[in-house]
């Protein structure tokens, strides 16, 4: 019997969440709203002290969100990637050990945590400005079958794949322990930058693959396709696709056999931030369990429109007793 469940590999980053008004970006933040822009130690610490009172921080990180929460959902999980040697490493640390989440495979580089500010404005769109830290110091040398050692499954976010060489180094110790694998793509930067060792990679193995609306026509390079259409088409590629379309829902693909799943209706977005990733961790804790699909994305949707109902990308503490219930609620007989 496998150890572990689950593994998420990424970068473990520390999100500062602040609720701002237009006018702030206009006045203090270069660049296009909604957009996410890598900044240094010092300009992060600019637009910080520039807020008036200290952000809301909460753990972040694609894969690291998807491994939190698939923690709290019950399924015994392990994390991969580089803390920073400061305090917000420690705090990092702190809030997985606390929610479950095995920490004895994180690594420390000796610079800064990774942080990503989020500047959210009323329209519930996020701007975000990213330092990675240490989180970046992660290198394809540092990582071994033995960091997969007795877990079943591996959860790879598509950031990684801006470092091919250390995307491959991680699947190829995944696939030596014997992991099967998810790779979620992220963003559609990483889709145009690396189609090619996407596709690659699938023929190679890959079991799951995560795509949103913008990310699965970046794949294809296809604007007009229905999403079932494109749901079916990465299937073909010999993975289970799972399509995620917003507040239209989502659907899976796997062989011949096509999924729609119905979204659950929120009253008020108030924060997209890591939606995708609960998502995903819905999903896979019905799928490692051996749910069928339906039921599996039953949970990925409960997942992720709780996940919007709030400013960040952990679900409060006090909201967690509800979706527990509802969680166990939706567990096939």
């Amino acid at each position: 019997m496998s150890s572990f469940d689950l593994i998420g590999v990424g970068s473990p980053i520390m999100d500062l969440l602040a609720q701002v008004p237009d006018d702030f970006l206009h006045r203090h933040v270069a660049g296009k709203k909604g957009g996410m822009v890598l900044v240094d130690d010092q300009e992060m610490g600019r637009i910080v002290g520039l807020l008036g009172q200290p952000p809301a921080r909460t753990t972040g990180g694609s894969a690291a969100n998807a491994t939190f929460n698939a923690a709290r959902l019950g399924l015994r999980a392990t994390f991969l990637g580089k803390l920073g040697h400061d305090e917000l490493g420690d705090a990092y640390h702190g809030r997985f050990a606390a929610a479950g989440v095995d920490t004895s495979r994180f690594k420390r580089g000796a610079h800064p945590n990774a942080r990503c500010l989020a500047l959210v404005t009323p329209d519930a769109q996020r701007t975000m400005r990213t330092f990675l830290g240490a989180a970046m110091t992660l290198a394809p040398a540092e990582v071994s079958a033995s960091d997969f050692a007795g877990c079943r499954h591996a959860h790879i976010e598509g950031y990684l794949v801006f470092n091919q060489a250390l995307a491959d180094a991680v699947l190829a110790s995944a696939r030596a322990a014997g992991c099967t694998t998810s790779l979620d793509l992220s963003s559609f930067e990483v889709v145009h930058a690396a189609r090619d060792w996407l596709f690659r990679q699938f023929r190679h193995g890959i079991d799951v693959v995560f795509a949103n609306e913008d990310e699965i026509r970046a794949l294809f390079q296809d604007q007009t396709s229905p999403y079932e259409t494109l749901a079916r088409r990465l299937a073909d590629h010999g993975v289970l696709a799972a399509v995620k379309v917003g507040k239209d829902g989502a659907w899976l693909a796997r062989g011949r056999h096509v999924h729609r799943v119905h979204p659950l209706q929120v009253p008020k977005v108030l924060d997209t931030n890591g939606a995708g990733d609960a998502w995903a961790s819905g999903f896979l804790a019905g799928f490692l369990r051996g749910w069928p699909l339906p039921a599996c994305g039953e949970l990925a949707s409960l997942m992720g429109g709780e996940t919007v109902g709030h400013l960040g990308p952990i679900i409060p503490e006090e909201h967690w007793p509800e979706v527990s219930r509802r969680a166990h609620a939706l567990a096939p007989a």
